[in-house]
């Protein structure tokens, strides 16, 4: 079975051992950006997809940076989810127009196993292809979250995960 998910890109690991944070565990993975669209209306996508994800991401000696637009993660949530709570960092209020950049720095950094977004709109060509290459330097997995749009004509989005919201408050 062949993918068409344009907005998920993996970067092969060309050099090996060419950075010195911690690899993927048992894969050739260097780096990864993908856009999740969520639904308020899909909770179950939280625990059964990215979770998990987060879950294993939290074994890392590195942080965890959510980059919320308004509300502040849950400590009770954290704890619940089973996150390591001093891996994880947050920084909230923080404009759309400066997410980007705010993810192309950090991810770059290699401090972060993930680093995770919510942007009210697709990526640009040139924004994807920065944060691609800033997770491919820093070894870290990067999540764009952006709410699902209803259209009048009834089409659905090309790509992403439904994943619930309620995961910060």
């Amino acid at each position: 079975m062949h993918s068409q998910n344009y907005r998920t890109h993996l970067l092969n690991n060309t050099a090996v051992g060419s950075t010195p944070v911690e690899p993927f565990a048992g894969s050739d993975v260097r780096g990864l950006i993908s856009e999740v669209v969520y639904s308020e209306d899909q909770p179950w996508m939280t625990q059964l997809v990215l979770l998990p994800l987060l879950q294993k991401l939290g074994q890392q000696s590195r942080w965890q940076l959510w980059l919320t637009p308004q509300q502040k993660l849950s400590r009770q949530w954290v704890e619940a989810s089973g996150l390591p709570l001093t891996k994880v960092m947050q920084a909230s209020q923080l404009d759309p127009l400066f997410t980007v950049d705010a993810m192309v720095k950090a991810l770059q950094t290699g401090n972060y196993s993930v680093v995770i977004g919510w942007l009210p709109d697709e990526l640009s060509d040139d924004e994807h292809f920065r944060l691609a290459n800033a997770a491919e330097k820093g070894n870290a997995m990067g999540f764009i979250m952006r709410p699902m749009r209803t259209s009048k004509s009834g089409c659905r989005p090309r790509t992403g995960l439904k994943i619930h919201s309620s995961l910060y408050h």
